[in-house]
């Protein structure tokens, strides 16, 4: 499921975003950064998805 979202964030930055957060302040940014471009809602899909799934692999 991870690659994806990774896909998804790349290719309709919104829409992984969405599928991994739901509706918060991560996908409002990263709609509002897609609005601004492509490449900056795709940087900011990337990161926020592979921010999310490193903290959920995490072992305490």
């Amino acid at each position: 499921m991870k690659v994806f979202h990774l896909i998804l964030g790349i290719l309709i930055p919104p829409v992984g975003v969405f599928l991994t957060y739901g509706l918060s302040t991560t996908l409002v940014i990263n709609v509002l950064l897609t609005f601004l471009g492509w490449i900056p809602g795709s940087i900011h899909g990337i990161w926020a998805i592979a921010k999310h799934y490193e903290k959920s692999e995490r072992v305490y």
